[in-house]
């Protein structure tokens, strides 16, 4: 089963109005069980409207989105979902450790499960000393970083990311990124995940789909094949070769036939 479809969609809003914006057009993507697809584009034009129509956050203006084989507003109530986004959106009344269970105490989960699971995803970003903590106690980096432990800790099969890592320092991105893989690779989770960065994308993806200013369109989808990822891939001609057809996609160049950089 493919993990997400995407047939003719566009979105408009304020249809009809003097401020009416056409968002996306005509977007046809599809996303395999496991697969990583990273969008990137020039700012503006609709990477995080995309992302929200796969979450069913918006709907579509024409055209159909399916995940995991149901319409995507089937799949949010089925809870397919694991979503960060850009602000942490963190409840400031809880505490870090409570705000990690929040997705798990929706499902039910027992609350030593979801204890323990808290705690296994705040180590995993580094957090672990500071479950204790309130939101306005922490720097908005690691805020960021407890917004991404909670969208792990159900393990969902579809993830959506919406610059999740913007925040951070270099180290600890890097650090993420390759956990961030780690985790997709052991439990198959889908995942679609929006950045600005040419060699984060390259790093991450099995695709990266490359976006027209607005209208939102896909101009180009350009597959990488790193192999298993580590710290000798960012140093190699492979790494490169993927960044440099990334780029020129963005800016609209041919790629001569051969090319390798």
């Amino acid at each position: 089963m493919t993990a997400v479809v995407l047939e003719s969609v566009s979105k408009v809003f304020n249809a009809g109005r003097p401020d009416e914006v056409t968002a996306l057009t005509g977007v046809d993507l599809t996303v395999e069980q496991g697969e990583f697809v990273t969008l990137i584009g020039p700012s503006g034009c609709g990477k995080s409207t995309l992302l929200r129509l796969v979450g069913d956050l918006i709907q579509p203006s024409t055209g159909t989105v399916t995940v995991a084989g149901k319409p995507a507003h089937t799949a949010r109530a089925d809870q397919e979902y694991g979503i960060a986004f850009q602000q942490a959106g963190l409840f400031e009344w809880r505490t870090v450790q409570r705000n990690v269970e929040l997705p798990l105490e929706l499902r039910g989960t027992s609350k030593r499960e979801r204890r323990e699971r808290a705690r296994e995803m705040l180590d995993l970003v580094g957090l672990g000393e500071f479950a204790s903590h309130y939101p306005a106690q922490l720097s908005g980096g690691m805020q960021q970083r407890v917004a991404i432990a909670r969208a792990l800790a159900v393990h969902p099969p579809l993830l959506l990311m919406d610059e999740p890592f913007g925040a951070l320092d270099e180290m600890t991105r890097e650090r993420l990124q390759d956990e961030l893989l780690r985790i997709c690779a052991s439990t198959g989770t889908s995942t679609i995940f929006v950045t600005h960065s040419i060699p984060e994308a390259v790093y991450l993806s099995d695709r990266v789909v490359v976006m027209s200013a607005r209208p939102g369109r896909i101009t180009e989808v350009v597959p990488v094949d790193l192999g298993p990822r580590g710290e000798a891939t960012r140093q190699s001609p492979g790494f490169f070769t993927g960044i440099t057809k990334v780029r020129r996609a963005l800016r609209g160049d041919a790629v001569p036939a051969g090319a390798t950089s």
